[in-house]
């Protein structure tokens, strides 16, 4: 394996987490953290 498809697998390996994260995160995981700031202090 030469560099070339070295820096090919890398590129693709990267791509491939960076759209699982994307992926994860628009899975709605958040939502709870996203209106937190909107919640009263009566705790």
């Amino acid at each position: 394996m030469g560099i070339n498809e070295l820096r090919v697998a890398v590129t693709v390996v990267s791509l491939a987490v960076f759209l699982g994260i994307v992926v994860w995160a628009w899975r709605g995981r958040f939502d709870d953290a996203a209106t937190l700031p909107l919640q009263g202090d009566d705790q």
